[in-house]
C-alpha cells in the first residue's frame, strides 16, 4: 500500500513538473530571446528519472 502512494505521489508530481513547464513555456522563450535559460528540462529529467525508479521497484 505505501508503494501504491508513494509511485501515485510520485506520478502526480512528474505531471505537476511537465504542466509547470507548458506554462512557462512563453516565459523560457521570451527570456532565451534575451540569453537566459530556464532549467525547466532538468526538472522535469529529475522528477521523470525518480517516477521510473518507483516503476520499475513496484513492478517486480
Amino acid at each position: 500500500m505505501r508503494s501504491t502512494l508513494n509511485r501515485a505521489t510520485v506520478f502526480a508530481l512528474y505531471q505537476l513538473t511537465l504542466f509547470a513547464g507548458i506554462l512557462l513555456l512563453p516565459l523560457a522563450l521570451v527570456m532565451r530571446k534575451a540569453g537566459i535559460t530556464l532549467p525547466v528540462h532538468r526538472a522535469v529529467s529529475r522528477v521523470n528519472e525518480t517516477y521510473e525508479e518507483v516503476d520499475t521497484d513496484t513492478a517486480g
